[in-house]
């Protein structure tokens, strides 16, 4: 059987590096970004470039939409010119950003009356996840839609796992990155009582590093102070907004996430001069 034709909608970070993977692995691929120049390099090694989401849509089997939030999902699926208005019945849609489990349900049931079923399937990993195939989806929809793109995601990821029903994945997601950012927040406040105290920093990264607080998150975030370089593999203004919606949605869960919100505070703290940085660079926010 031929491979199936991907639209590719969002070409960041994550976008980006799936495009490139799934280019490389021999698939027919249509990119659309808001910045055209983005596209540029993908058209290179094969891409064909749409003029909108709707172009983009109309030629593929599959639609993947990797975007930074709800806002700009509802921007690349909505509208005359979004995605919806272009996708075929039976297309099997992709919705791979982080985003809120409302919107999420929302644009499942949007995607049923265009007569094609909606994947809820954000990811674990960063930059070099994606463009190595070595991304964790977690997925929330049917399964018989899953079947269907298995093969698509297994060159994307080194894992698929299926959730639930439509959200699921989406929820799972916020909870994986809720715990992430109070994890990053609070070494950034343990950094802080370091250098307040008069602590020689580097032996107490040692001790750190080797104690059962180093995870490999806290590892990395290490490695970036070490080095100073805080080059975005995801950016401090995503985790603000995932941490955001993470509490939103314990909220609508009846689930209180006290950790969260000082956490939340502090990223928002970080992001008003840091936020196009790695989410590790919350370390440099002055507490």
């Amino acid at each position: 059987m031929s491979k199936p034709r991907i639209a590719i909608l969002g070409l960041g970070i994550m976008g980006g590096g799936m495009a490139t993977r799934l280019l490389s692995s021999g698939f027919q691929v249509v990119v659309f970004n808001r910045s055209r120049e983005k596209s540029l390099s993908l058209a290179k090694d094969g891409a064909f470039v749409a003029e909108s989401p709707k172009d983009a849509a109309a030629s593929a089997d599959i639609v993947l939409s990797m975007v930074a939030d709800d806002n700009a999902s509802r921007a690349v699926w909505l509208g005359e010119n979004g995605a919806l208005a272009g996708v075929s019945a039976g297309s099997v849609l992709i919705e791979s950003s982080t985003l809120s489990v409302g919107w999420v349900k929302e644009l499942s049931a949007l995607a049923s009356q265009h007569g094609c079923e909606l994947l809820d399937a954000p990811v674990t990993g960063t930059k070099p996840h994606a463009a190595s195939g070595e991304l964790f989806f977690m997925v929330g929809g049917s399964a018989s839609a899953l079947e269907k793109v298995r093969s698509v995601l297994s060159v994307l990821g080194r894992e698929v796992l299926h959730l639930g029903p439509a959200g699921s994945g989406a929820l799972v997601k916020l909870i994986n990155n809720f715990v992430c950012g109070v994890e990053a927040a609070s070494f950034a406040e343990a950094m802080t009582l370091v250098d307040k105290s008069g602590l020689d920093r580097e032996k107490c990264l040692a001790v750190l590093e080797n104690s059962a607080l180093a995870s490999p998150l806290i590892k990395r975030i290490i490695s970036r102070m070490r080095t100073n370089d805080y080059t975005p593999n995801f950016p401090l203004k995503l985790m603000t907004k995932d941490l955001r919606y993470a509490i939103s949605e314990a909220q609508n869960a009846g689930a209180s996430l006290k950790t969260a919100a000082p956490a939340l505070e502090l990223f928002q703290q970080a992001a008003e001069g840091l936020g196009d940085l790695d989410f590790s660079a919350v370390v440099k926010s002055p507490g």
